[in-house]
């Protein structure tokens, strides 16, 4: 157990540390604990005490104004404007409506508290609580809430409401004035229309849940394996899962069919990363020496709470009936997520979490019915001409003198003026959206484009924020190794033949100075040390870099399936004959691939790996051993990896790293290179790394990591499984650390830096990302128009930035602020601070960052950062991206797209107002939820400003012609009954009831006249240029549509006083 240190402990305590000899370590570290954790809470309430009183400045002057006012802060002045009558009026009382049923709602269903829980290996029947089923559901509906839910999403809005009204009062024959279909006829085809919409998409979701949740596994039981289907498996279930197949829920990973106890898995539709992640085994499990003895044993997994994090975890396993009990800590790299695929061998797993409680449906929204702007803005204008209405017909019964019965006559005036709102506005702008998007799927420029939700086809031309992924999105995710640069020396892509035969010329003649030399290699290996320093050649000191690449990494080579060749066959073969034509590599990072098969080009090729050594083949044939001692994985926070091999030929041991520029500059000897190398290789779009190596004395490694003296493998043994079991060697400095429970990434990063000092430089790396085909033009074209562009991705801060610079996404004058990692409410407050005094810069920030800015500083943040060109998020979740979404949504009420082509990109998609999938490597499921699928990123371009363009200003004129058409119409009914209707209609009797041809003649009839040819001259318009596309004001123009169109168009006022002449001359 660790002590403390004394800067953590809180003075008032530190009488207890001189008592510890006397009473149990435990119990007096249980009250340091809770005394410390006393001292900390009171020390945050005086933080956030102290924030309060000193709120965030958005403004030069009122930063440096210390004595500013509260009130004139950006949220204050928010909250003033929301507690008026105002906002009450607007969209308060819809506020307080949702949040009054929210409550009701969580009243009635409350959710059920998610607790940690002990599984109990195949015993599903020991839960002591009842877990969800393992089904999954995306349907809207069901068979009883299909026809009312279809009905509410329609008549929500008052322009469908209002005809709905109109239609029914035909019903009643005192207010009868037209035909039943002229009023029935139009509603009913756009209700038919749809449901019938509705009822095909919610079949189509029901066809893939039921293909989903019928799906069988193998489930490992007593009597040996049954098949069971998705839906049907529970938690404590042992489930085998295959190569190549879908998991059906959260698992621990207990055994595998590959002898390295560790298997590979894709996680493209979880976090996007088309990667393959390395997984291992629980070691207990993994030892037994038969399949049924998982049921022999008495042992149980201890999960905490389902949470949304998809990159940790935290548990327990326990086996009872050894002793003494054997306990194993249990992380993320033993995990199994649902909708991930097993890439390598078989697995078992023990279920822990099922339906929705996994990962991913935790990181899923529900998908909600969008609705175009332009929609609102015809409800908001139907209210308006509807109070117009109103006052009309008032004016119309007091013209009258309200003489008889004056209500009556009020209501059929309402029934006589209703031409002014069209019932058949909803039929032609439907009519309209859904030949705008057969000619989408029609342009032969943006081929393999399907429109699915065929409402909201002119959002695509109102769009001012466009956020999108990088992975598959952007780039390809396809990796070139482009440089090598030695200090000296610089290699480029037409040079490499050079390196080539730098190494094949290198090993050659070790290979003969090794035949000529029959002394043993330690001896040499003494003598090369002793020998003293002189300056390395060129050769030499390529064949260390292309040595040091070939060896760190976390890099393993596949071997594929041949066709009548068992695995057990397999893995034989390839232990003896590492055929070139079967190897394929896989890595949690393509980058990390691209050096290794970089290396293969040059001639030394990486053919074997596990997790205790790994085997390099020379361009001569000759078989070079290492045996792996230590790894060091990389972290976000060291930004650099390492590894500890001994050269089984010679017994060298070598230190290899690398790393980030940033992270490696202290660690390697003095150079005048470096920095400036970097730099430019930056400007050209690649990705850098620095490899360094230090050669290690055995007393040197001695001192880091003590091993046995039976053999190397077994020290190898004890280090991974250090942060599980108990070592059986005396516990190093490095293994206390790895046990450590209180701040382990601290005490491991300050063991591992007693090696990190003064090691020798050998090269820098630059590798270039593929972009998509004309990803720079369509961004730059984009941006001229307007639109600011949000990049969303999963992948590391340095990856992220590197692409945000290639793609253009920044340009070369703009500087790029990263906002550094900030975990309390202070440290947000100064970097939001230090962020706001910068001006036209992008900004680059991690998902913790941002999920701490937004907890304290939400309107702050969001402001600062629309100001901003450009926005870059990465380490960014599922859930994470539709909230940005979302906040977009309701701090700036503007338009937002989102565009992704993995099934991480599925909750961003479904919460844009527009959402547009990319079908790539990663699936079809982000097409599949998107209301626009495209086959390429440069296809958004065309998308938005040919289409989206030309179905706003069609609608928009469209909407205007029928309402101006409406005016006209009613107008001429006023004309008409003004000279000839009031002793026949308005002063009608209650025995008298109106007539049909009562009203205007050809005034109810056809209520599509003259909007069908106005419709096909629009859609039928020259296309535009495609040199305007690159103008910037292409997309700023296009405001055509709002509350103005009140007024009538000068085009409209001529044909009105026509129609009025007309009328006049015809009464």
């Amino acid at each position: 157990m660790d002590v403390p240190t004394p800067d953590l402990v809180c003075p008032d305590t530190t009488w207890a540390m001189g008592r510890v000899s006397s009473y149990g370590w435990g119990v007096w570290e249980s009250r340091l604990h809770a005394l410390f954790a006393v001292q900390c809470r009171y020390q945050l309430e005086d933080e956030s005490a102290h924030l309060d009183e000193m709120p965030l400045m958005m403004s030069e002057e009122g930063f440096e104004n210390e004595e500013s006012d509260y009130h004139t802060l950006p949220r204050a002045r928010i909250m003033q404007r929301k507690r008026g009558l105002e906002w009450f009026v607007c969209d308060g009382w819809k506020f307080l409506c949702t949040s009054c049923c929210g409550w009701l709602i969580n009243i009635c269903r409350r959710k059920k508290e998610l607790k940690a829980r002990t599984v109990w290996l195949g015993c599903p029947e020991k839960c002591e609580e009842k877990h969800p089923r393992n089904s999954i559901k995306n349907q809207k509906y069901n068979v009883f809430t299909f026809i009312p839910g279809v009905l509410y999403e329609q008549f929500k809005f008052f322009l469908n409401l209002y005809f709905l009204v109109i239609s029914c009062s035909q019903f009643v024959p005192a207010l009868k004035i037209g035909y039943l279909y002229t009023y029935w006829a139009p509603l009913g085809f756009v209700l038919a229309v749809t449901m019938t919409r509705e009822a095909i998409d919610e079949f189509r979701r029901f066809q893939r849940d039921k293909e989903v949740n019928s799906q069988l596994y193998s489930k490992l039981t007593v009597r040996g394996k049954v098949q069971v289907k998705s839906s049907d498996i529970q938690v404590g279930d042992l489930i085998i899962v295959e190569k190549n197949q879908r998991i059906p829920s959260d698992m621990v990973f207990l055994r595998t069919s590959e002898k390295a106890g560790s298997c590979f898995i894709r996680t493209d539709q979880l976090d996007g990363e088309t990667d393959w992640k390395l997984k291992v085994a629980v070691s207990c499990t993994q030892q037994l020496p038969a399949l049924g003895d998982l049921f022999s044993i008495s042992a149980y997994v201890y999960a905490q709470k389902p949470q949304m994090d998809i990159h940790s975890f935290e548990g327990t396993f326990t086996r009872e009936d050894s002793d003494p009990p054997i306990h194993e800590s249990l992380s993320i790299e033993n995990t199994l997520w649902a909708s991930t695929i097993v890439a390598s061998g078989t697995v078992i797993g023990v279920v822990i979490y099922t339906g929705k409680e996994t990962r991913s449906v935790m990181n899923t929204s529900n998908p909600k019915n969008k609705v175009g702007l332009l929609d609102l803005e015809l409800n908001r204008l139907t209210k308006a001409l509807f109070l117009a209405l109103v006052a009309l017909s008032i004016v119309m019964v007091t013209l009258q003198g309200f003489v008889g019965p004056w209500y009556r006559n009020l209501f059929r005036f309402l029934l006589l003026f209703s031409y002014i709102i069209p019932i058949s506005l909803r039929v032609n702008l439907d009519m309209g959206k859904a030949v705008y998007g057969w000619m989408m799927m029609k342009d032969e420029n943006i081929p393999g484009t399907v429109v699915r939700t065929s409402t909201i086809p002119e959002e695509l031309g109102r769009l001012v924020y466009l956020l999108t992924d990088k992975t598959g999105t952007l780039t390809q995710n396809e990796m070139i190794f482009k440089r090598l640069h030695l200090g000296t020396v610089s290699y480029g892509a037409d040079t490499m033949d050079e390196i080539q035969s730098h190494v094949r010329d290198s090993y050659s003649q070790m290979q003969s100075q090794a035949g000529g030399n029959n002394t043993g290699s330690t001896p040499l290996r003494k003598a090369q040390s002793s020998a003293p320093k002189v300056r390395k050649s060129v050769s030499s000191r390529i064949h260390e870099a292309v040595k040091a690449i070939v060896l760190c990494h976390n890099v393993t080579p596949v071997y594929e399936s041949r066709a009548g060749v068992t695995e057990e066959t397999e893995f034989a073969e390839a232990d003896q004959d590492f055929s070139d034509e079967n190897r394929t590599y896989q890595a949690s990072s393509p980058d990390e691939v691209a050096l290794v098969q970089w290396t293969e080009s040059v001639g030394l090729t990486l053919v074997s790996r596990d997790l205790t050594s790994m085997q390099l083949k020379t361009p001569s044939g000759q078989v070079l051993s290492f045996c792996i001692l230590q790894l060091f994985p990389f972290t976000s926070e060291s930004k650099r990896m390492g590894v500890i091999v001994r050269d089984e030929s010679t017994a060298e041991i070598t230190f290899y790293m690398k790393g980030a520029d940033v992270a490696m500059s202290p660690i390697v000897q003095y150079n005048d290179w470096l920095e400036e190398e970097c730099g430019n290789m930056a400007r050209e779009g690649l990705r850098t790394l620095v490899v360094a190596k230090k050669a290690l004395t055995e007393e040197q490694y001695q001192d880091f990591e003590p091993m046995q003296s039976s053999s190397v493998e077994s020290t190898h043994s004890t280090y991974t499984c250090a942060h599980r079991r108990l070592p059986l060697c005396p516990q190093s400095r490095y293994t206390q650390a790895k046990l450590s429970m209180h701040d382990r990434s601290l005490k491991v990063a300050a063991v591992v830096e007693s090696l990190e000092r003064e090691m020798e430089l050998l090269c820098l790396t630059g590798v270039e990302d593929q972009l998509q085909a004309d990803v720079r033009p369509t961004l730059e074209m984009l941006r001229n128009a307007g639109i600011k562009i949000w990049m969303l991705t999963g992948d590391k801060l340095e990856t992220a930035t590197c692409i945000a610079k290639s793609s253009h996404l920044v340009s070369r004058t703009q500087d790029i602020h990263i906002f550094r990692q900030v975990t309390s409410r202070g440290e947000a407050h100064l970097e939001l601070n230090a962020f706001r005094r910068k001006h036209d810069c992008a900004l680059v920030i991690s998902g913790d960052s941002l999920e701490v800015c937004l907890k304290y500083y939400e309107h702050e943040f969001v402001e600062l950062a629309c100001q901003c060109p450009a926005v870059v998020c990465c380490r960014c979740s599922p859930t994470q991206k539709a909230r940005i979404v979302t906040l977009l949504q309701q701090h700036t009420g503007r338009r937002t797209c989102a565009i992704g082509d993995g099934g991480n990109d599925v909750s961003m998609i479904q919460a844009a107002d527009c959402g547009i999938g990319i079908e790539g490597k990663e699936g079809k499921q982000a097409s599949l939820a998107a209301d626009f699928s495209i086959t390429q990123f440069r296809h958004i371009g065309r998308l938005l400003m040919v289409h989206g363009r030309n179905s706003y200003k069609r609608s928009a004129a469209l909407g205007q012609f029928v309402m101006h058409r409406g005016l006209i119409i009613s107008t001429m009914q006023v004309c008409h009954h003004i000279h000839h209707v009031p002793s026949v209609l308005l002063s009608a009797g209650p025995g008298r009831e109106a007539r049909d041809g009562d009203a205007l003649p050809g005034a109810v009839q056809g209520p599509h006249q003259g909007s069908i040819d106005y419709f096909c001259s629009d859609v039928t318009k020259k296309k535009i240029h495609p040199r305007k596309l690159q103008s910037p004001e292409t997309l700023r123009k296009m405001d055509l549509f709002g509350l103005k169109l009140c007024s009538v168009r000068i085009k409209g006022g001529f044909e009105f006083i026509i129609f009025f002449t007309t009328a006049y001359f015809i009464a």
